[in-house]
């Protein structure tokens, strides 16, 4: 570390990062260019005579039985398992079920989208676009514009086409890939003197349940005639359209829905849609550009289409759009919610796994990037996930384990968060350590900015008094036992899926007692850290791995997708290189023999950011090849679930932010790490924005030259700084910028 080393050189940032481009139109749905607001989603096509657009909401759930699902009532019968399992019945808990069959939560899917038929005119000049900055999809060619956004503002989707002497066929469409047969749908028209008004009502067989997509038109110029489902524009120089769908139960008043669209438009000679972007534009943009990556990339291949730039996986032009759209896409897929397992948009009815919050890992991952990514947009649409389930949670505690407190379940559809998707081979109603991930986001938000929600206060809490009631068993030591356990979506190779002392379990229970304790100083936390104290330690096992599971006798399965016994290095701070050297290298260890299984996305990835909190650079670039080599992404930049694009799925597009992150800054309370896994894939860069868990924002630049960081800090502190060079005190006080140089690496 030198206080004189000249600080690198910035990377060239012309053209932009981004935003993404494409020569042609979509013609799978997949390939359709994303916008979001958290709440409405729209799948841009950008076809200029079949313009499309798929809309979306977080609220479209199709009912299938889930919605009245409980959690199973085995209290009961809880004692005479955990007998079992501690005596060595290692088949046990395949019994301790209710005896209903795998019920998924309900379904997401779309509603319907909104077509613009145009005749064929020679088009020539097409290119569609995505404009991360902005979140506007546009298409255009020979003088033809479509733009569509999503309104963080007004909470709408626009979409404004010009052309000189527009004609179009302009309707509401049900028809996409999956819809019920029996669905019920009708459609009206109106024509107002504000405009064309569209109306599109769904009902879902055998409910009461319905949804319902309302659009204004206004036309400028020209002439709207009826063509019922839709109107018919003929030389017209515009059309704005603003869309809406409402899920709810019997009858909508759509004329209130389209009177509160009128309402949007602006008095006078004000233009709508720009009127409309400006709104947007200061909540979208504040909060994409907080953090930026720039790698020393070539201009010429910035200026490539994406479908063309992800034929070359080792560009660091590419890994700059991916990280771009990444979070782009994650912040326009949360708002009313944190995003699913396709964000906030499908095109298909029947999404993979029900498209639905999985929290046993998949969630967790698209969330990774978002307290040091500085999306607190993100932050509060995951709190707005669990602090209404809550009510759910306890009913999980109290019917499967006789609890006070907290359960959180594996998969949710939104709505409930009941546990009840559990079967033989994936006995999730036993996983306990869900409420501590998804609580942890909380956490670090909090520590970022210095303040205890007091909404976290009490749910860490009723987390805490879950322990108290479970960890009732001891072994022959004393120390505390975990039993049933469950290490998604693991067995051991000699025993059934439910167990004894996961590690996972172990390093949730532990962490969760312990924070709840920090944010309730007296009695209370005396008593919460005491029995922390008496969990046990964790195995290595005759591999020198960490073992997933803690019991003797347990033998591991190394080839899995899942890494949950990993939970102490990632996404917690229990088992790392500094504190617990030789637990750390029992995680490294237990890292090198893990396999890909099917080389799902999220797996990849999970490795990756493990392996950047064990500062193995090599094998964050390893795992992070896997996704970029094994045509994981779409045209879109949303990515699949399997590499060859199989599945869409949000999993790599999201987390792919978050190990770019850990690979070059690491925070917690009390340390901050630079550069501590950077691979030799982009040796030159410069990341903005970094929010650390110690209250300071965090720019680092670096070139094999050496590196320079400047610390923000936003409170008086002092951490540790780790670098490659070693280890020193740093004093930092709220407000003045503190600069760190360092030398060739």
């Amino acid at each position: 570390m030198s206080a004189d080393a000249s600080p690198p050189p910035a990377p060239s940032s012309s053209p932009s990062p981004h935003g993404t481009w494409e020569p042609c139109p979509a013609a799978r749905w997949e390939d359709a260019f994303l916008s979001g607001n958290g709440r409405h989603g729209a799948m841009v096509f950008g076809d200029p005579n079949d313009d499309r657009v798929i809309v979306t909401h977080h609220t479209l759930v199709r009912p299938n039985g889930g919605e009245h699902a409980r959690p199973p009532e085995l209290a009961a019968q809880l004692p005479q398992l955990q007998d079992r399992l501690l005596a060595g019945d290692l088949t046990a808990a395949e019994e301790f079920t209710d005896g209903r069959p795998l019920q998924w939560v309900q379904p997401f899917h779309p509603a319907f989208q909104v077509r613009l038929r145009r005749p064929a005119d020679g088009e020539r000049g097409y290119r569609r676009s995505v404009d991360f900055t902005t979140g506007v999809a546009e298409a255009v060619c020979t003088g033809r514009r479509s733009r569509v956004f999503v309104s963080r503002a007004d909470d709408v989707i626009v979409q404004h086409v010009t052309s000189p002497g527009l004609t179009a066929d302009i309707a509401l469409d049900h028809r996409l890939p999956g819809a019920p047969n029996r669905l019920r749908v009708s459609d009206g028209v109106l024509l107002t003197p504000e405009g064309a008004v569209l109306t599109l009502s769904a009902r879902y067989p055998g409910s009461d349940r319905a949804y319902t997509g309302v659009t204004l038109a206004v036309v400028t110029g020209g002439r709207t005639t009826l063509t019922p489902p839709g109107i018919r524009v003929t030389g017209a120089e515009s059309v704005l359209l603003l869309t809406r769908v409402r899920r709810h139960t019997g009858e909508l008043d759509t004329v209130a829905e389209a009177q509160a669209l009128r309402e949007l438009l602006p008095d006078g000679d004000e233009e709508p849609y720009g009127s409309l972007l400006e709104r947007h534009l200061h909540l979208h943009r504040t909060a994409y550009h907080r953090v930026s990556l720039t790698l020393d990339a070539d201009d010429a291949e910035r200026a490539l289409p994406g479908s063309e730039l992800l034929k070359r996986p080792k560009s660091p032009a590419l890994l700059e759009r991916l990280f771009a759209a990444g979070r782009y896409h994650l912040l326009s897929a949360a708002g009313m919610l944190p995003p699913r397992l396709t964000g906030l948009w499908t095109g298909d009815w029947d999404t993979a796994w029900s498209g639905a919050f999985t929290t046993d890992a998949n969630l967790n991952l698209q969330t990774a990037s978002v307290v040091a990514g500085a999306l607190p947009e993100v932050v509060e649409a995951h709190s707005a996930l669990i602090h209404g389930q809550l009510p759910h949670w306890r009913d999980n505690a109290r019917a499967v384990f006789g609890a006070r407190g907290i359960v959180a379940p594996p998969h949710t559809d939104g709505e409930s968060g009941h546990t009840y998707h559990f079967s033989r081979e994936y006995p999730l109603h036993l996983w306990t350590a869900g409420a501590d991930w998804l609580l942890k986001p909380l956490v670090d938000h909090d520590e970022t900015r210095g303040e205890h929600d007091p909404r976290l206060k009490e749910a860490l809490a009723e987390l805490a008094l879950f322990y108290e009631d479970f960890l009732t068993r001891t072994d022959e030591h004393g120390r505390l036992v975990v039993v049933p356990s469950y290490s998604p979506e693991n067995r051991p190779a000699n025993a059934s899926w439910g167990a004894v002392n996961a590690a996972m379990d172990l390093s949730a229970a532990r962490h969760a007692l312990v924070t709840a304790a920090a944010y309730h100083p007296g009695p209370d936390a005396d008593r919460w850290r005491a029995l922390a104290e008496r969990l046990p330690p964790h195995r290595v096992n005759d591999d020198g791995a960490l073992a997933e599971w803690a019991w003797p006798g347990l033998d591991d399965t190394y080839d899995h997708r899942h890494l949950s016994h990993l939970y102490g290095v990632w996404p917690l701070d229990e088992i790392n290189p500094y504190d617990t050297p030789d637990l750390a290298a029992a995680a490294h260890r237990a890292l090198e023999l893990r396999g890909a299984e099917n080389d799902s996305a999220h797996g990849h990835l999970h490795h990756a950011l493990v392996a950047a909190r064990l500062r193995d650079g090599e094998r964050v670039a390893h795992a992070l090849g896997q996704v970029l080599e094994g045509d994981f992404f779409h045209a879109s930049l949303m990515s699949a679930h399997y590499p060859r694009r199989d599945v869409y799925n949000a999993d790599a597009a999201h987390t792919l932010p978050a190990v770019i992150v850990e690979t070059l800054i690491q925070s917690t309370p009390d340390r901050l790490v630079l550069l501590p896994a950077l691979p030799a894939a982009f040796p030159e860069g410069e990341l903005r924005g970094v929010r650390t868990r110690f209250g300071a924002e965090v720019d680092l630049g670096w070139s094999p030259a050496g590196a320079r960081a400047v610390v923000r800090p936003t409170r008086t502190h002092r951490v540790d700084l780790r670098t490659s060079s070693g280890t020193r005190p740093l004093h930092l006080r709220a407000g003045e910028d503190r600069v760190l140089t360092l030398g060739p690496r």
